[in-house]
């Protein structure tokens, strides 16, 4: 009987859609991922279905972990239950080997069930990229070694307390979680168990600091500001005073998002560099013909695009990723422009190596588009939403973003943009009157995928609908 193939599952942390050379950005360099389009099908429309909290990546890698929707989450998946089955977690009771490296933000007892090896796994959120505080596996799953913290000690004296066992000071999150990766996928290459291999990566995540020699491939000078650069945010609801906002001042100045630009870029570039190591030792190992990569980031960062700077929000740059496979049974060179989430790719994955899929994933699998096939109407509308203050809908013309903020009587925002004549979002078709039918005729449609998703049911979602 043929051993199953392998998974190397790799997500990146903030990483937009739109930051690989082979897909279109000619300013960034990306030489390996460049190499990865070309191995395998980039699927060029898929999305997140949003964040349930200002800190996305949690919402996001749990979906991704769990194949459930953002209404069907534990603590906004900061926790998931047991009777929610991870993906590494089904592998691993199908007779895999399965190896949880870097960043996990879905607390510790479901990393404990869901892996049989690791090691550098991070329980956090963000961390300064040179210093930071890892666990070792833990084959008794408690996790339990926790150090005190003064993270701003020049401000005050508050320790915050963390998940450690070790810091590996001077080295980057990208070169350690690689190194890291590199050692196991040896150790397990050539056994009589398939491995899957679940690396998260802390990068490009900000703080943006790289090595000098990938900040220096970038002159701020000559970034080019996106279409939809804008000095001001056009709403004012809460989340635009969330933390990443705060990283250039109110009106936004093209110089400094310039500097931004050049820095996210950076970090990819070095993190394009630290996978290329990963998928030259895989082909060394002799593992690679038998191996199905995946490679996604978990949420979109605006960097000044419509006077954002993080993701906390639906536009494109905020819900749009990267997703690429590649590997036996998978087409090379081909961009598909089906919509999908990427907590499709858990039933996905199972299809693909023949596992049942469990009940409680939410998610549905497109492995029938793996072998070339185009699959424009796999999903005809994407259902979007962030926290209980935004919702939206798009189908392959038109999408919808309403914005509700405070009680029934507060502020309200509607925006249509046509995004296939107007990709960046940047008029407004919602001030103008002929579109009214349209407008209502996609609020029917946020509203038949409300119910579907079962928001109506969920006390945090209701409230967006109390000012709806």
């Amino acid at each position: 009987m043929a051993k199953k193939p392998n998974i190397l599952f790799i997500v990146t942390d903030d990483q937009r859609f739109d930051t690989i050379h082979a897909l279109g950005n000619e300013e960034i360099i990306t030489p390996n991922l460049d190499k990865l389009v070309e191995r395998g099908t980039s699927f060029t429309r898929a999305h997140i279905a949003g964040g349930t909290c200002g800190a996305v990546c949690m919402p996001s890698r749990a979906m991704v972990l769990t194949g459930r929707n953002p209404f069907h989450l534990d603590e906004f998946g900061g926790n998931i239950p047991s009777e929610h089955k991870t993906v590494a977690e089904t592998f691993k009771n199908n007779g895999y080997e399965t190896i949880g490296l870097g960043k996990w933000h879905n607390g510790c007892p479901a990393y404990a069930r869901s892996f049989t090896q690791g090691a550098k796994i991070f329980f956090g959120g963000m961390w300064d990229h040179w210093n930071v505080p890892t666990c070792r596996y833990d084959q008794t799953g408690e996790y339990d070694n926790v150090i005190n913290f003064v993270v701003d000690f020049f401000g005050d004296n508050k320790p915050l307390s963390q998940h450690c066992d070790e810091f590996d000071p001077g080295k980057h999150s990208s070169t350690l979680l690689t190194d890291a990766a590199i050692d196991l996928l040896k150790k397990n290459a050539g056994q009589e168990k398939p491995f899957f291999m679940y690396l998260a990566y802390l990068a490009p995540h900000d703080p943006r600091t790289m090595p000098e020699s990938f900040k220096e491939m970038y002159d701020p000078e000559k970034i080019k500001l996106p279409p939809n650069f804008q000095e001001i945010i056009d709403t004012n609801y809460p989340l635009m005073v969330h933390r990443d906002e705060h990283l250039a001042e109110y009106p936004r100045k093209s110089e400094e998002i310039k500097c931004h630009i050049a820095e996210y870029f950076a970090m990819i570039t070095h993190l394009d560099s630290e996978i290329g190591r990963l998928l030259d030792a895989l082909h060394e190992s002799g593992e690679e013909e038998n191996t199905i990569i995946v490679f996604a980031g978990d949420n979109g960062l605006a960097v000044g695009q419509h006077g954002w700077l993080g993701k906390e929000d639906i536009y494109e740059h905020g819900v749009r990723v990267p997703l690429i496979m590649a590997g036996p049974g998978i087409a090379e060179n081909v961009r598909n422009s089906a919509y999908v989430y990427l907590y499709d790719i858990f039933p996905t994955l199972c299809e693909k190596v023949g596992l049942n899929v469990p009940v409680s994933v939410d998610g549905k699998s497109f492995a029938h588009l793996l072998g070339g096939n185009e699959g424009d109407n796999f999903r005809e509308e994407l259902y979007l939403i962030f926290d209980e203050f935004v919702r939206g809908v798009k189908d392959d013309k038109f999408k919808l973003i309403e914005y509700r903020n405070g009680d029934a009587k507060s502020d309200k925002w509607t925006f249509l943009y046509d995004i296939k004549n107007d990709p960046w979002e940047t008029e407004n078709l919602a001030l103008k009157e002929e579109y009214k039918e349209k407008i209502a005729e996609m609020r029917e449609k946020i509203l038949k995928h409300r119910d579907q998703w079962e928001e109506q049911h969920h006390p945090w979602g209701v409230n967006f609908w109390k000012r709806f």
